[in-house]
């Protein structure tokens, strides 16, 4: 294929008459962007070629004739391309369209990997420079050293923190695992052929005589490697498994976090000056404990998870200690051994005489038999290697780690400490990061399941026969009254409904696998769908009914004897979702520790309270400026409320924040999103999401996503001790509640008031192909039924994307600063903001836009996804709307909105253009996004096809593949 007609176009004519000075800035980015598209070419040059070897010169033809029609259409709106493409398209055959759909598929495959490699080779010429970058340790740790803080302090301040990126699968997750191999293979050719590029840059003429022979060689693997995914199926045959998805979640601990996190703590406490850094960041799991809405996993399927788990980690440390034993080859006779270090080497079942001198290895081959009897004892598989038998399993990750420390120690003190640096100071992080559990796994279920669950149970032991119709206070003062009972409520022999054994089931084998892998392996139990106190409570009955609470929330009275508080195994997590419960999160909070005994058991059970909050469900019930201002009203609550909780009782509250690929989930950069938490919400405390191909885009790549780890560690730093995030002013606060009111009036006039809306938004998007597609374990939809109510948020983000709109990352914004200008929604309390005029109004926004962090972020982030938005690809997709009045009124009323936020946008924020302050999203988006343009005409035809009946399985399959291309090139859609 080739690439892109810009890229090896002449500078236009303007560029050529510009001042010097903008000259010189044109071309010195035309230079910095040269690698770049060297490397597109290149490997749009090998698709190509596989395409004429595989398919023939006619497929590679046609190929060409739909890029140039795109391109034509995109640059110049050309009615007569616009016609040409349609014509094309629809005299194409099933194999012809599939063939065109997989030429650019694969091609945005492989453009991300020539712009993730970019990325990492422009990141390295500026540390080169001397030049840190925004979002790095580096910047952070410099402003805090100017702040005065000290490395002490800094280390103290980690040592109290929490920061946990949360892997999780959902319906539109696309890769498959054969696909990510695949190209993690090219990014490394492309990193060694940049060493290669280097080498011949830096050497002395005529010195490095091999380079051509290298990078022929290298060529040569990366055609395989592109001829490999050619001829790699995109799609499954059959439905993705929750199995499945976990194994593709492993595959990024393997390539990325279990090398990657130590490096980025070695970073740290150099640059601290060798300060003890505590392990503060650690990952975070939901597949396979996730159970909302998710009917296939079980009991089964988290046991099946931490298994996989641990298998993953203990065979990472079996490997490093294999290559520890090989490298300390020290021998007793020439280097003094501590006793310690003796003990330990004794304690080996290593025999051999040739290592009767060599204490290291004796103690490592020891700590390999045990560790390989863990990795039986925990997974039941067998080590690769063994130099003696299995035997004595460690019992938990700390006796491991405790071994590993004892040779560090051995190492340090008889002048050992470079041996140690380079494998041993790693493993030793990772295992005080990862344990035996690699990753915490979360449990979550809708709290409607609960209360059935408790229901049954206290009918069947005729406690209560009614209790779903119990009101809310008598369902807190029974809940109470019988987490204060010792007694069970399961009554022996009695027959549960399926729900109930299920549910039930989840909890108890929490309590086994808490006992198996360690105490780090479960952690929080999430409550989706949080609306009352009750639901808090009926998880700790259930938490009781299986044992993993146990005492009593209310010690007695009296003389009688005293008996244990009570002591609670996981932490209850709410989950505030839609715009109404977002606003009762503080007073749900507020009544459940007014309970008695609550304060004081989530006290003695380790004092922290993590509260997650749901941008997905508010944004689809509010749109996405009221589903932000109502989640930064909800924390600013929640601080107070726990602020006022710390005078009597320490607890730790620590915001999980659900965010997903794209802004209209909560996605954007993790670094600015921090930073913009309102003041006081951070203190070292934060989890969020990652979610879709954004895990892919961020994590596939290690040293990409070591970068993605250091921002969020740099913004947790800033935001918890330089504070940069002030009490935004009552004329702030005034502004966004105003722009709220109105934003979620349009966005719900449109999305649930207008009629035939859910008809258009079926019918112009591809959400029922995307429901049909093997992509996910998950439901598209919660009900069997066709209400945006009952759509999960996940697909309805993913559909918008599909079809270019991205309509719920922006829409209602531009009539919500249309009607504040116009004096509307302002608070009659407040007559005189009412009678500013519209300038006065304008400039309070701009100046909340210089000096707000959660406005300005909110608006980079709207900005951002009308970038990536295409009004005319749209009007493509409005075309599968037969009902040609609901195509002209919808339609038309989603690209008035446009017109109107980009205006305002620009009137706010100063920039005339989109993404004025992002070169790097804007060089992105000119190289790739010619490319994707294909992908929509090819899909709009064959699902015009497809619901006309018109479709074979070719159809279907070109449909599913492109929906995979336009998802792998807008990369955050999920």
């Amino acid at each position: 294929m080739k690439t892109q007609d810009s890229a090896a176009s002449t500078p236009s004519s303007a560029a050529e008459s510009a001042p010097p000075a903008a000259t010189r800035s044109r071309s010195a980015a035309r230079d910095n962007e040269r690698p770049l598209v060297e490397d597109i070419r290149l490997l749009g040059r090998l698709l190509g070629d596989v395409i004429r070897e595989q398919e023939g010169d006619a497929a590679f033809d046609l190929v060409e004739q739909v890029r140039k029609l795109s391109v034509a259409f995109r640059r110049d709106a050309d009615q007569e391309a616009d016609k040409a493409l349609k014509k094309l398209l629809k005299g194409l055959s099933g194999d012809q369209t599939v063939s065109v759909i997989r030429a650019f598929t694969y091609f945005s495959h492989l453009a991300n990997l020539a712009e993730d490699r970019h990325h990492i080779r422009r990141r390295a010429v500026h540390e080169r420079a001397g030049e840190t970058q925004e979002g790095s340790v580096d910047v952070a740790l410099s402003r805090l050293r100017w702040a005065g803080i000290s490395p002490k302090a800094i280390a103290m301040t980690l040592a109290h923190s929490y920061v946990s990126p949360v892997l999780t699968a959902h319906p539109t997750e696309v890769q498959r695992k054969s696909i990510l191999d695949a190209e993690r293979d090219i990014a490394q050719l492309l990193t060694a052929r940049d060493e290669v590029r280097m080498r011949a840059l830096l050497a002395p003429s005529g010195r490095d005589a091999l380079t051509p022979r290298e990078l022929a060689a290298n060529e040569a693997q990366l055609r395989a490697r592109v001829m490999q995914l050619w001829q790699t199926r995109l799609l499954r045959f059959s439905k993705l498994t929750v199995a499945d998805e976990i194994e593709n979640a492993l595959s990024y601990y393997e390539a990325t976090f279990l090398r990657e996190i130590p490096k980025l703590y070695a970073h740290l406490e150099r640059e601290l000056g060798n300060q003890n850094v505590a392990s503060f960041l650690r990952m975070g799991q939901w597949i396979g404990g996730d159970r909302d809405g998710n009917p296939n996993v079980s009991a089964q399927t988290m046991e099946y998870a931490l298994r996989r788990q641990a298998e993953i980690a203990l065979r990472h440390y079996l490997t490093e200690v294999h290559h520890l034993g090989a490298e300390l080859s020290l021998s007793a006779r020439l280097v003094d051994i501590p006793p310690a270090m003796h003990a330990l080497a004794e304690r080996s079942p290593d025999t051999s005489e040739h290592r009767k001198d060599e204490p290291y290895r004796r103690a490592l081959t020891g700590i390999y038999a045990r560790l390989a009897a863990t990795l039986k004892k925990l997974t039941g598989g067998d080590a690769a290697r063994h130099a003696v038998a299995p035997q004595n399993p460690y019992f938990k990750a700390e006796d491991f780690l405790a071994d590993l420390r004892t040779i560090e120690a051995s190492l340090k003190s008889h002048h050992g400490a470079a041996f140690a640096a380079q494998r041993l100071h790693p493993l030793i992080r990772a295992v005080d990061v990862f344990g035996f559990h690699l990753a915490t796994l979360d449990l979550r279920q809708s709290s409607d399941k609960h209360e059935e669950v408790i229901a049954e149970l206290l009918a069947t032991a005729r406690v209560e026969p009614g209790y779903a119709a119990l009101d809310e206070n008598a369902k807190r003062q029974l809940l109470l009254r019988l987490l204060n009972d010792a007694r069970p409520l399961r009554v022996l022999g009695a027959q549960y409904s399926e729900l109930a054994r299920h549910e039930l089931a989840i909890f108890e084998t929490a309590r086994s696998v808490l006992d198996r892998y360690g105490r780090m392996a479960i952690r929080h139990y999430i409550i989706s769908h949080t609306e009352t106190v009750s639901d808090l409570l009926e998880v700790l009955l259930l938490q009781k009914e299986v044992g993993l609470m146990y005492g009593v929330l209310e010690e007695p009275k009296g003389s009688g004897p005293r008996t244990e508080g009570a002591t609670c195994d996981l932490i209850v997590v709410p989950l505030f979702e839609t715009i109404e419960d977002l606003r009762n999160a503080a007073p749900i909070m507020r009544d459940f520790y007014a309970l008695p005994g609550i304060a004081r058991l989530v006290q003695r059970s380790g004092a922290e309270q993590d509260i997650m909050l749901g941008y997905s469900d508010s944004n689809k019930d509010g749109g996405i400026f009221t589903s932000n201002w109502e989640l930064y009203r909800a924390e600013i609550a929640l601080v107070e409320l726990f602020d006022q909780l710390s005078n009597s009782h320490d607890i730790t509250l620590r915001m999980f924040h659900g965010r997903g690929g794209t802004v209209g989930r909560g996605g954007g950069p993790s670094y600015q999103a921090i930073l913009a938490q309102p003041p006081g919400t951070v203190r070292g405390q934060i989890r969020l999401t990652e979610q879709g191909e954004v895990i892919g885009s961020k994590y596939a790549n290690p040293e990409i996503g070591r970068r993605n780890l250091e921002t969020l560690v740099a913004a947790t730093l800033e935001a918890t001790l330089l504070q940069p995030t002030k009490p935004a002013t009552p004329a702030f606060l005034e502004a966004a509640a105003a722009l709220s009111t109105a934003s979620m009036r349009a966005y719900r006039q449109l999305v649930y008031e207008t009629p035939g809306f859910t008809s258009y938004f079926f019918d112009s998007t591809p959400i029922r192909e995307i429901a049909e597609l093997n992509i996910g374990s998950r439901p598209a939809s919660r009900k069997a039924s066709q209400k945006i109510e009952d759509l999960r948020a996940i697909p309805w983000g993913f559909s918008w994307g599909q079809c270019r709109l991205t309509l719920p990352g922006w829409y209602g914004f531009g009539s919500a600063v249309e009607a504040y200008l116009a004096g509307e929604d302002l608070p009659a309390s407040a007559p005189g903001r009412k009678a500013a005029g519209a300038k006065d109004r304008l400039a309070l926004l701009q100046k909340m836009y210089r000096q707000w962090p959660f406005f300005r972020t909110l608006l980079s982030n709207m900005d951002m996804v009308l970038a990536k938005s295409d009004l005319a690809l749209a009007s493509r997709y409005a075309e599968l709307v037969g009902d040609a009045r609901l195509r002209k009124k919808v339609f038309g009323d989603i690209e008035a909105e446009w017109h109107r936020t980009t205006k305002v946008l620009t009137l706010v924020s100063g920039e005339k253009q989109r993404l004025a302050g992002n070169a790097a999203l804007q060089r992105s988006i000119r190289h790739r996004f010619p490319y994707i343009d294909p992908l929509h005409h090819l899909q709009v035809e064959l699902v015009r096809r497809y619901r006309a009946g018109q479709g074979d399985e070719r159809v279907q399959t070109g449909i599913h593949i492109s929906i995979n291309g336009i998802a792998a090139g807008l990369r955050n859609t999920g």
